[in-house]
């Protein structure tokens, strides 16, 4: 049983050691642990707190993102819609040229072709009348080689000529 229950004087000892034991551990060891603790759990806060507040800035950058997104969007369909009312009116506007140009041509070529049709004409009148009057020459010539169909002609021309 001695073993199981210490003397006193053993007991004494080894008390005043555990006490200075714990008074030294107090002093040189708990304030160290306790202040590395609590800088730990300082630093976990703060960190928490920085990735709160990182979080909530990604959300306001995408919020932004999402709206300059939107606008150069709405941006982008103004420009296509001004580019087709170019087109339109670009196309619009070389239609009406060409279409102007083409009534212009076709204008110049019916007066191209009334102007030769005249010309045409003209000529076909004066080789008519050369024509003519060479056919009147060579009939009169034939009549006129006797005098007798000169005088009947010459008698017919002024009963024309009378009766008119």
């Amino acid at each position: 049983m001695d073993l199981l229950i210490p003397a006193e004087g053993t007991l004494i000892w080894t008390l005043v050691v555990f006490l200075l034991l714990v008074l030294l551990l107090t002093k040189f060891a708990w304030k160290p642990i306790l202040g590395a603790i609590d800088q730990r759990e300082t630093n976990i806060v703060d960190a928490l707190n920085q990735a709160t507040l990182a979080r909530k800035e990604v959300e306001n950058m995408k919020a932004e993102n999402d709206r300059i997104i939107r606008e150069a969007k709405i941006e982008r369909d103004a420009i296509l819609k001004e580019a087709r009312e170019i087109h339109n009116r670009i196309v619009g506007e070389a239609k009406e040229n060409a279409h102007a140009e083409g009534e212009k041509m076709i204008a110049q070529a019916k007066a191209s072709i009334e102007n030769e049709r005249n010309a045409a004409m003209a000529d076909i009148k004066s080789q008519i009348g050369l024509l003519s009057v060479n056919i009147a020459e060579s009939i009169l010539k034939q009549k006129l080689d006797n005098n007798d169909a000169q005088n009947e002609l010459v008698a017919s021309m002024l009963n024309e000529s009378n009766l008119n």
